[in-house]
Order: structure tokens, then sequence, then C-alpha cells
């Protein structure tokens, strides 16, 4: 076997895991209600009331359509567009808006002209039985910041 055919039946298979892995996200599962919506945001405010973070929290469902939003008093206005931009990224390209931060920093910032990509921590999707069933969005104090309060909403539905 030739040094170059060998070569690209190496490329060929390392292309082929690399389509393999981006087919495993998760599916769309059914959306996340009202009542879960208010309930997951209750939580965000309330992780956020406890340090002090004033934040806008914005809940999804898988099209990234706005279930629900609320924003706390003090609150920077542009915080409002950013929470709903990070919940509809998070949920319409079903990872966290983390992903996008990472990917830019290492070298791709092709990433950053995907259309409705928000590359700032904060946007998490909601996750029932493997699926997507929505997703949350806060900003309004830092990246990490707004991740923790974004999962303690989740976790507390």
């Amino acid at each position: 076997m030739s040094i170059k055919r060998f070569v690209v039946g190496v490329s060929a298979a390392l292309l082929a895991i690399g389509a393999a892995a981006q087919e495993q996200r998760p599916g769309y599962g059914t959306p996340v209600s009202l009542a879960s919506a208010k309930k997951i945001a209750a939580g965000v405010i309330a992780e956020c009331a406890k340090h002090n973070w004033n934040v806008a929290v914005a809940v999804v469902d898988p099209h990234g359509t706005l279930m629900y939003y609320e924003k706390m008093e003090d609150t920077q206005y542009s915080s409002a567009d950013i929470a709903i931009g990070k919940a509809k990224a998070a949920a319409t390209y079903r990872r966290p808006t983390r992903v996008f931060a990472e990917v830019i920093n290492k070298g791709s910032p092709a990433t950053a002209t995907l259309p409705g990509v928000f590359a700032s921590p904060g946007g998490v999707p909601i996750m029932v039985g493997g699926k997507v069933t929505g997703a949350v969005g806060v900003s309004g104090v830092t990246g990490d910041q707004d991740e923790q309060c974004s999962k303690a909403g989740i976790a507390g539905m």
C-alpha cells in the first residue's frame, strides 16, 4: 500500500468519525410547559438573588420561541435581548452557549458567523428523558455566573 493511499484512508476514517460524533446530538422532545418555564425562572431568580446578582432570564421551547421572561430590578438593559438570545441558541443548537465561546477561543472564528450564535456562557438546554425540551438563558453578570443561575433553575425543575 502506498503512503498516499494510507493517508487518504486515514483521513476518510477521521472524517467519518467526526461526522458520526456530530450526529449524536440529542433529539428534540415535547416542549417545556409554561408551568415548568415559570418554575425554572423562579429557580434562576432565587439563585441570583442569593448572590445579589441582577439578571434577566428567558425560557424558550425547543424551537427557540419565548415561553417565559423575567428581569430583576436594576438589571442592565442589554441583558434582556442577550438572555433571550442565549436561550434560543442553546435550544436550537442543542448545546450550552459555553460551547460556542470555547470553540471560537480555540481558533475556529467561523463559528461566530453561524446565525443566532451567542458565544457566552449562560444558555443551557433543558433536557428531559435525554431530549431537548427547551432552554434557559440568563444575562446580567459574568458568563460563568449566568450559567450557574441557569443550571440552578433547571435543577429546581
